[in-house]
């Protein structure tokens, strides 16, 4: 984790401890564009992802965990040929995870550095984060903090550069996500 002077002072606006993800209410979404013409809007079902937040901002730290076999983008036959060993291949790359190396920031605008991985293949990517705030959600157990984050990646920088022309070689990415406050915080 980076440590800068500028960021480890901001007052952090969340308990400290491991938040734990409200699955329910998030989602992993990602546009790319077919034939350079239209978009195709899709998205992971299997996710995991913890927050730790620290004493400091410095010490903030995010994970995820996606199942790539969850992809879904509203059409089964698309979806099965995506996951085949001409496309994805999720037999070779079951996974995607992203791990943060530095945060910063403040009030509802934050950036998040760190690292995605996708099969083999880590590089880095940075996400702009918006701050939903915490609602207190007795229903769903305790206080819930939101979050949005938008980023993009290039595939052929992870070696997923199947069908160029057809798909195009920019994925945006779009996280909506729920945690749910350490009990006892």
């Amino acid at each position: 984790m980076t440590h800068d002077t500028a960021t480890t002072a901001v007052p952090l606006p969340l308990a400290r401890g491991d938040w734990e993800l409200d699955p329910l209410h998030s989602a992993v979404n990602f546009t790319i564009r077919h034939l350079g013409i239209a978009k195709v809007r899709g998205r992971f079902n299997g996710v995991e992802a913890g927050l730790f937040v620290g004493e400091t901002l410095g010490d903030v730290r995010v994970s995820a965990t996606v199942d790539l076999a969850s992809i879904d983008t509203g059409n089964a036959d698309r979806d099965a040929h995506v996951r085949a060993s001409d496309l994805l291949d999720v037999e070779k790359r079951p996974t995607m995870t992203y791990r943060s190396t530095r945060v910063s920031g403040g009030g509802e605008d934050w950036t998040m550095e760190g690292e995605l991985t996708i099969g083999d293949v880590t590089r880095p990517l940075t996400l702009a984060v918006e701050f939903g705030g915490l609602m207190e959600v007795p229903v769903y157990g305790g206080r819930h903090a939101g979050f949005e984050a938008q980023g993009e990646i290039r595939r052929s920088e992870f070696g997923l550069d199947f069908a160029p022309g057809l798909l195009g070689e920019v994925v945006k990415i779009q996280l909506d996500m729920q945690f749910v406050e350490p009990t006892g915080a």
